[in-house]
């Protein structure tokens, strides 16, 4: 039977990416329809994944990701990560709100790391989730400290609106872009998710400039500017902190655990 054009890889690409958006635990026929696969095909390559650490099978025959590659996946933005992770714990013991920073990728807002509060907020995206530029504050902090080319690039698509209340008017977010960079700080009032409001500011990096940003109830959305200079403080902290020369790690080979027959 001739096959789909499709690389090997591509095919176990598309078998892991059906847990990006989707349940934790999925079933071998969930896979396959995801990634277009015939069974005995997806069969074969899901087993693949299991016996390198990709995936992992559960007692009622469903498959989660595996741990190997979270571990793996924990170096993506390491760097970005282990140097903020302090700063931005602070940010949350100052202000008792959801903390939380994000790098720009594509279209999107990549959030690296994210230090939950106690209270109750909406949420709207976790470590590693995305949301639109447009529909965020960090988002908007990346979107308006960028080229002019790639705002305009940007607001010449058509914005999806998360809720009734997100900014969607391509004129109305291209003067609160040119606001957010005169006054270095970018808000939004259910945009994202009703009952939420947030607030961020840049963190000048090189070569990829970040936001941290605050989440809170939007009962509160009168009076989150008042965090405005802790979160400067705190994103200067950490351009001070990441500008430091970092010192080089001996890294130990991993074991892969198997024995030679």
């Amino acid at each position: 039977m001739r096959g789909d054009g499709r690389t090997v890889t591509s095919k176990a690409l598309a078998l892991l990416g059906a847990f990006e958006q989707g349940p934790n635990a999925l079933s071998l026929s969930d896979l396959a329809a995801h990634a277009d696969l015939p069974l005995p095909t997806a069969h074969r390559l899901v087993g693949e994944l299991v016996e390198w650490g990709a995936l992992e099978r559960d007692e009622q025959g469903r498959y989660t990701v595996g741990l190997r590659l979270w571990e793996v996946a924990q170096n993506a933005g390491r760097h970005l990560r282990d140097t903020a992770r302090p700063h931005l714990q602070d940010l949350f013991s100052l202000t008792n709100e959801t903390a939380h920073i994000a790098i720009r990728d594509g279209d999107e807002a990549l959030y690296i790391d994210r230090i939950y509060g106690s209270t109750r907020v909406p949420r709207a995206s976790r470590v590693g989730g995305r949301l639109p530029l447009h529909a965020t504050a960090v988002g908007k902090v990346l979107l308006a400290f960028e080229e002019e080319w790639v705002r305009e690039a940007y607001l010449a698509h058509r914005l999806e609106a998360a809720t009734r209340h997100t900014h969607v008017n391509p004129g109305r977010l291209a003067a609160e872009l040119r606001k957010v960079r005169d006054e270095g700080y970018a808000t939004t009032q259910e945009e994202v998710r009703e009952g939420s409001c947030s607030i961020a500011v840049p963190v000048r990096l090189d070569p990829y400039p970040a936001a941290i940003g605050l989440v809170m109830l939007s009962t509160q959305g009168v009076t989150m500017t008042r965090h405005f200079p802790t979160l400067r403080g705190v994103a200067h902290r950490i351009e001070t902190a990441a500008a430091r020369p970092q010192p080089s790690l001996v890294r130990v080979p991993r074991r892969s655990g198997r024995r030679s027959s």
